[in-house]
């Protein structure tokens, strides 16, 4: 006798609904069998009819936005089965079809209570499968196995020179799609970044099962199976998904009526680094003679392709890193940013914000609008970039790091992303030396002018880190330590530096700094005790 249920999602929502009477209506009455009082769902929607051979159909009773089975709208009462779809508006209702009395009947077959499904441990699975290669019965055996091992040995050749996770996998599929003839579908799921979570990295499908759809989001593949395998270490065949009590309710198991499935962990003795997974839409019974073996072929297979895996994530982190060197070095000094890749700071490359307690320090050129009214642009161009050049080594050279450069302004600070204790005096170090720096490169006709800086310098909290959208991410620091250190330039006499008395008091030696006495600047509701010094 064959037990229908059929599993409701409406949005985010899912129930499972048990059908048991032969007509089952379905509508937005409260007297329907199913009661669905949602938009798009007519008074009296459809209807659930079962035949005398325990068949069922659905009929559509007139409803204004009609009922499809799958992708299919339908016109008269249509069959449906075991893992269809029926639509009804926007709601969904996964059919669940078993029967009770389910037995195979073919012979030979194990009776459908049997168990199907082979765990193994996979280092134990592979010593047991190159053992049974030296005692492989019959010549055709014998054949068969040698062109399997033929092919490991070629495919271990070819994946050493593999630049691409896609030459990698297209030489797994080649070979998985030869010998096993039962598998339908091919994936590849990678623990890239290290944390536990497998994503997707390819998959393939039989050319002689494309009928199948293949879900470019991986919805096919089971994810429980995978993790299992992923987490534990061990090799799973699943020779009838529907009838195994551990797997037959995950969703994409019922949806893709997925029969049979195996997968393998790709590990290098030591850690697992992904999973190579295959499944079949019908029920392999031959896997309960030869499963053992093809599972043993289908692990050994994935330890190759681990070592490929683990050189190409290896080269990806590279690159990655890389990247985020190149970024990272027009804010940091080169020391910096090696720290940060090395003690892992850089989740997907960023920098999340936090407070910190720094000093900040604003240079800008004295007179630069009357100097660019004597320059063509391109000429302002190349006078910025040669002398923030210069500048710039002043501030790395005391392990400072740029935020950002404000037309003919460069904006610095110190104490962030590395904590340093002595962050004002670094900053004030670094002050110095851009004077002293600029002053030599006047002596030596730097510009066809000479040129002068004004230097500004306050310390505080701050909110310091990459902030943005997902365009375009600026490394930068955020507060009112950052507002008072731009105001006090206003203050500050051509080719000199100011500091804030907040700068002052973290100084261990601030003799050589005077009190140029009390300002109040805009949107400071305080007076500022402001002071200067001779650099030079």
């Amino acid at each position: 006798m064959t037990h229908l249920k059929l599993r409701l999602k409406e949005g985010n929502t899912e129930k499972t609904v048990e059908v048991h009477q032969d007509v089952f209506t379905i509508g937005r009455l409260p007297e329907c069998d199913l009661y669905l009082p949602f938009g798009g769902i007519s008074r009296y929607h459809a209807r659930l009819v079962k035949a005398p051979d325990d068949t069922w159909t659905v009929e559509d009773l007139g409803s204004k936005n009609g009922t499809h089975v799958n992708d299919k709208m339908i016109t008269a009462p249509q069959q449906f089965h075991h893992g269809d779809v029926i639509w009804l508006g926007n709601i969904s209702l996964l059919v669940i079809l078993k029967d009770n009395n389910f037995r195979l009947q073919a012979p030979g077959f194990p009776e459908a209570g049997e168990q199907r499904t082979i765990l193994r441990n996979v280092k134990q699975l592979q010593e047991s499968w190159i053992e049974a290669q030296g005692n492989s019965g019959s010549d055709s055996n014998k054949d068969k196995t040698i062109a399997r091992l033929k092919d490991l040995v070629n495919i271990a050749k070819n994946l050493s020179a593999a630049a691409s996770i896609e030459e990698i996998f297209l030489q797994v599929q080649e070979v998985v799609f030869r010998y096993l003839d039962s598998i339908d579908r091919l994936a590849l799921l990678i623990d890239v970044k290290g944390c536990g979570k497998l994503e997707l990295i390819s998959a393939a499908v039989r050319i002689s099962a494309k009928e199948k759809k293949l879900s470019a989001d991986g919805s096919w593949v089971s994810r429980s199976i995978c993790q299992k395998v992923f987490e534990e270490k061990i090799a799973i065949q699943i020779a009838d998904a529907q009838n195994d009590e551990r797997f037959a309710s995950e969703h994409s198991i019922l949806m893709n009526d997925i029969r049979s499935a195996m997968a393998v962990p790709l590990w290098d003795e030591n850690k697992v680094v992904g999973v190579l997974y295959a499944d079949a839409h019908l029920s392999s019974y031959h896997w309960e003679a030869e499963g053992e073996q093809e599972l043993s072929f289908f692990s050994a297979l994935a330890n190759i392709v681990a070592s490929s895996v683990q050189r190409w994530l290896l080269a990806e982190k590279l690159k990655s890193e890389e990247v985020i060197r190149q970024r990272l070095e027009r804010y940091h000094s080169p020391a910096v940013v090696q720290q940060l890749i090395e003690v892992g700071a850089l989740p997907d490359g960023r920098l999340p914000p936090k407070e910190s307690e720094i000093s900040i320090l604003f240079a800008d050129i004295v007179g630069f609008t009357a100097i660019s009214e004597r320059m063509t642009p391109t000429q302002i161009a190349e006078m910025l970039n040669n002398l923030f050049e210069e500048m710039l080594q002043e501030v790395f050279a005391y392990g400072g790091t740029l935020d950002k450069y404000i037309g003919d302004c460069i904006m610095a600070f110190f104490g962030a992303p590395e904590l340093q204790p002595d962050h004002a005096e670094r900053a004030v170090a670094a002050a110095q030396g851009m004077l002293i720096r600029l002053e030599n490169l006047n002596a030596n006709n730097f510009w066809q002018e000479p040129l002068q800086l004004r230097i500004a310098i306050n310390s505080g909290k701050a909110v310091v880190g990459d902030v943005g959208s997902s365009q375009r991410v600026e490394y930068t620091a955020l507060g009112a330590t950052i507002n008072l250190a731009s105001r006090l330039e206003s203050v500050c006499p051509p080719g000199e530096c100011v500091i804030s008395e907040a700068t002052y008091q973290l100084l261990n030696s601030n003799s050589s700094f005077y009190e140029m006495g009390e300002y109040r600047f805009k949107g400071i509701d305080r007076l500022v005790k402001v002071y200067q010094t001779r650099m030079h």
